[in-house]
């Protein structure tokens, strides 16, 4: 997503034994039953999740990580949450993974700061508690869980750039990847198969296998790039923030089949699998997403709906006629007809609104 962070990392485990009590952690949050199909929003300045309810298009429940100002509640100095980013959901639905790189990224991504440390937190989302805060040794950007849902990956964005493995369960460090300068996000491809790491400082993306934890290549794209998104169709989309463009990366072959230029900054890309298209918010000063098509065999722009300020993270139902689109200078997230292309609502949510996933 819009490269606005860029520095991570995570902590080996001899902080298990230092964990907090989660049970401490948690005194501020109620137990909640969220038993709708929802989209969680991560709030970064909000410092908070917002449940949007997917049939009544409203916020139901916010999750709180405590005060949004940096303060820390209950929890100590070294459990703190400050400026959550993005959010993924765990295979089977059980689990939200949530990474925490400790400082405001929504105005880019450029350099790290040093002695920054991140966090990966795992939350659970019908109770919306959290069971797992984790400290990392570098700010971080995402935490993703593997394809069986057994471990979650997060990056340490630094200049020796690493991809640290946890168990999800445990938090036990099992693996440490070396990857390129300042790696950003951590995505995995729809078949399984590997990990794509997008290096910001190395203008580059290191491919993982999952299951040995083997670099199996390295691949040059553009300009400072923040993730590779995964398409059902095989492919890697990935948005080059300072190269305005997207590398088209094909996961069999894995190599840039396709370089599309954009014009803008982008913040996310998503791909439309029920339509074949591929939507691009415009990060900063940019209102919009911009949608392509497929034709004579490249992506050509052929539409664009106008969001909020700052359009960052792109959702789409799991019927793909609904997108919802998270507006980070408009504390919003915009409702958006897929098919007649036009935006239905607004959702006031939280400050400076980042990642979001959907669950059924």
């Amino acid at each position: 997503m819009n490269k606005y962070a860029k520095t991570a990392a995570l902590l080996p485990l001899a902080a298990l034994s230092a964990c907090m009590n989660m049970d401490d952690m948690n005194n501020s949050q109620p137990v909640l039953n969220i038993n709708y199909p929802a989209a969680y929003v991560v709030n970064a300045e909000g410092n908070s999740l917002s449940v949007i309810d997917l049939s009544g298009q409203q916020v139901k429940e916010t999750i709180s990580f405590g005060d949004a100002s940096g303060g820390h509640g209950s929890m100590g100095m070294t459990d703190m949450v400050m400026w959550p980013h993005h959010i993924y959901l765990s295979p089977d639905g059980s689990h939200l993974g949530i990474g925490v790189p400790g400082m405001d990224l929504s105005a880019g991504h450029t350099g790290g700061t040093m002695g920054m440390k991140g966090r990966v937190l795992i939350v659970n989302p019908v109770t919306g508690q959290t069971t797992q805060n984790q400290q990392t040794p570098v700010m971080n950007h995402n935490a993703v869980f593997s394809p069986d849902g057994s471990e979650i990956w997060t990056s340490q964005m630094d200049k020796v750039g690493k991809v640290l493995v946890y168990n999800a369960s445990t938090m036990a460090l099992k693996n440490t990847v070396t990857v390129g300068m300042e790696p950003a996000e951590v995505t995995m491809s729809a078949n399984g198969q590997y990990a794509f790491v997008a290096n910001g400082m190395s203008n580059s993306v290191t491919v993982i296998k999952v299951a040995d934890k083997s670099v199996v290549k390295t691949i040059a794209v553009g300009e400072d790039p923040v993730g590779a998104w995964p398409g059902t169709d095989g492919k890697m989309y990935v948005d080059n923030e300072k190269g305005q463009s997207i590398s088209v990366i094909d996961v069999a072959t894995l190599s840039v089949v396709e370089t599309v230029p954009l014009g803008f900054t982008p913040g996310y890309a998503a791909y439309n699998a029920t339509r074949n298209e591929l939507w691009v918010s415009q990060a900063g000063t940019g209102n919009k997403v911009v949608i392509f098509e497929r034709m004579n065999n490249a992506w050509m722009k052929m539409g664009e709906v106008i969001t909020g300020l700052d359009a960052h993270a792109i959702a789409f139902t799991k019927d793909g006629a609904t997108a919802f689109v998270t507006n980070q200078g408009a504390a919003t997230v915009s409702v958006v007809d897929v098919v007649k292309r036009t935006k239905l609502k607004d959702i006031a949510v939280g400050k400076k609104p980042n990642g979001i996933v959907l669950k059924y």
